[in-house]
């Protein structure tokens, strides 16, 4: 009768090894849990209604406020030149001379002829009262004279233009002829060029569609025109220049060409930054918009169906979310559709994120940006 014992012998091995491997069991699985990382920490801002003034950056080119070609108007070798290249000059100031001396005798021999035509009508003048000599002869005389102080004066002329003075102020470039050089034989020969880039003008364009769009917009009331009298100027190095421009004229007819429209704005460029035919951005002031909702621009990815951000829900769980822009107001996008107040949005740790993982949002805190240089 040893059945029962071993029965419950049996029963017991099975019991304590039941309970072993519940026991591995429950440690493994909490030395899982206890492995696993936290989720990502992610910056985020809360989309708000606000005002904007919407942008739009435009393609442009820089032109000197004035122009002027430096041309030799006497014909002779030139004798010396009397700047830099690439400095700056002051109008009248001397550039170059052109050998004098033979204008300069031109001119004494003008002056003499002047001289023997006064005295010969000055000696005809009595005899013509009293008849000695004929009126005839006295006209012809006195006509004489007057062609006489004609070339002295074309004589004058021509020794004054000796002296190639600079016709405007600013910046010269490289001179064109050396010395020793006959210019002015048949045309005025181009000697430099001088641009006055104080202050500078900035050409850029703007599609006639959208300048439509814009007005439709405008006229069904949904939003109001902005100022524009005062447009940004981004570099090439994405900087925006520190001193705005002031908007001059919007041309009133369209470019066959281009379809677009020529507009001009005048800068200020005490410091010479801003040359002639740089490329630079505009960024043109176009509406103002009373609720609207904004998103930093490091916060909107784009793929093949448009806009989209990532945004975290109320789990704390990302999701994609597509979105429908305007145009950027500052550095800021203006979000049209897609985002309703409230939402939080990722604008750092993006990379970090995918959709539908858990991560730890806190608020974002935008680094304040350098202040601008003052202009002198």
């Amino acid at each position: 009768m040893r059945t029962p014992s071993i029965f419950r012998s049996t029963l017991l091995a099975v019991l304590v090894f039941a309970a072993a491997a519940c026991s591995r069991d429950g440690a493994d699985a909490a030395k899982n849990q206890a492995a696993a990382p936290p989720p990502p920490e992610v910056a985020v801002i809360e989309a708000r209604y606000g005002s904007a003034v919407l942008r739009r950056e435009l393609p442009g080119r820089l032109e000197a406020y004035r122009t002027a070609q430096v041309r030799a108007r006497v014909e002779g070798i030139l004798e010396k030149r009397f700047f830099e290249e690439g400095s700056d000059v002051k109008e009248g100031q001397l550039l170059y001379r052109i050998e004098p001396r033979t204008y300069q005798r031109a001119f004494e021999a003008a002056k003499a002829d002047v001289a023997t035509a006064k005295l010969l009508v000055e000696r005809y003048r009595p005899l013509v009262k009293i008849n000695a000599i004929s009126q005839q002869e006295f006209d012809s005389a006195e006509a004489a004279w007057k062609q006489a102080e004609a070339k002295l004066a074309q004589a004058a002329l021509d020794l004054e233009n000796t002296r190639v003075p600079a016709p405007i102020s600013g910046r010269i470039g490289r001179s064109l002829v050396t010395e020793g050089a006959l210019v002015g034989k048949g045309e005025p020969t181009h000697l430099a060029t001088i641009e006055q880039i104080d202050p500078i003008y900035v050409n850029f364009t703007q599609p006639s569609a959208e300048l439509l769009a814009l007005r439709e917009a405008l006229r069904s009331g949904q939003w109001k025109e902005a100022d524009r009298s005062n447009v940004e100027i981004v570099l090439d190095n994405g900087k925006t220049y520190p001193i705005p421009a002031k908007l001059l004229f919007e041309d009133v007819t369209v470019d066959p060409n281009t379809g677009a429209v020529l507009m001009r704005a005048l800068a200020k460029n005490p410091q010479h930054e801003l040359l002639p035919g740089m490329f630079v951005r505009v960024r043109l002031p176009q509406m103002q918009m009373d609720k609207v909702i904004t998103i930093p621009q490091r916060a909107v990815q784009i793929n093949p169906q448009g806009h989209f951000v990532m945004v975290v829900d109320a789990n704390n769980m990302v999701a994609p979310r597509a979105i429908k822009v305007g145009g950027m107001s500052g550095t800021d996008w203006v979000v049209l559709e897609g985002l309703q107040e409230g939402d939080k949005v990722i604008v750092e740790g993006l990379l970090k994120v995918r959709p539908g993982a858990p991560v730890k949002p806190i608020p974002w805190q935008p680094k304040a940006a350098p202040a601008p240089a003052a202009a002198k």
